[in-house]
C-alpha cells in the first residue's frame, strides 16, 4: 500500500536539505531518476553505522535501476569533516545531504536513524521506515534480518506494485527536533 503522501505545492524545493558546501539541495531534481531513496544515518548512532553494509548493497544493487540514493545527516552538529570522514570510513558511495532543520526528516516521517524514505520522482512519497527487521529493540539485534523492507519497498516500486509497508518499527538513534 503506498502512503501517497508528497510534496503537494512545490515537490522540487529543498526542505531543508543542503549539501556538504551548505547550498540548498532540491530533492527531486536528477533528470533520470524513477525514485529516490534517502537514508537518514548519524556519524555517532550504532544502529546506523552497522546499517552500512545493507545500504551500500541496496544502492549498488538499485541504484544502477534508476532509484537516487541519497544519504542524509540530520544532525546539526555533525561537522562537514566528520561527514566526510564517516563517509569514507563506511564506504559509501553515494550523495550526502544534510537536514539540520529536520523539515525533510519531518516531510518524509522518518524519526530515527537508520530510517528510510522511498519517493516517486514527482515527490509523492511511497515507503517510509526501517531499513530491514535486524534490531528487534535498541540493543537487542538477530545474527541478520529476516526482512528486508526497504528491498521490498524498492523492488515493489519499481514493479509498478503497490509499495508493501514496513513489518514493525524502525529501531535506532532518535532524531531530536
Amino acid at each position: 500500500m503506498s502512503c501517497g503522501h508528497g510534496f503537494a505545492e512545490e515537490p522540487r524545493r529543498s526542505v531543508g536539505l543542503i549539501d556538504l558546501q551548505g547550498r540548498t539541495y532540491p530533492p527531486f531534481s536528477e533528470p533520470a531518476a524513477k525514485f529516490y531513496a534517502y537514508i537518514f544515518v548519524r556519524t555517532d548512532c550504532p544502529v546506523a553505522n552497522s546499517t552500512a553494509p545493507e545500504i551500500i548493497r541496496l544502492h549498488e544493487e538499485f541504484g544502477p535501476r534508476g532509484v537516487a540514493f541519497r544519504l542524509v545527516y540530520p544532525d546539526p552538529d555533525d561537522s562537514r569533516s566528520a561527514i566526510e570522514k564517516h563517509v569514507r570510513e563506511f564506504g559509501y558511495g553515494c550523495p550526502v545531504l544534510r537536514d539540520p532543520q529536520h523539515r525533510f526528516a519531518k516531510a518524509s516521517r522518518v524519526r530515527v536513524t537508520p530510517e528510510a524514505a522511498l519517493y516517486r520522482a514527482d515527490g509523492t512519497l511511497l515507503y517510509h521506515g526501517r531499513i530491514d527487521n535486524r534490531y528487534v529493540d535498541f540493543g537487542k539485534a538477530r545474527a541478520r534480518a529476516t526482512r528486508r523492507d526497504l528491498a521490498q519497498a524498492l523492488t515493489d516500486a519499481l514493479a509498478g506494485k503497490a509499495v508493501t509497508p514496513a513489518d514493525g518499527p524502525a529501531v535506532g538513534c532518535f532524531i531530536d527536533g
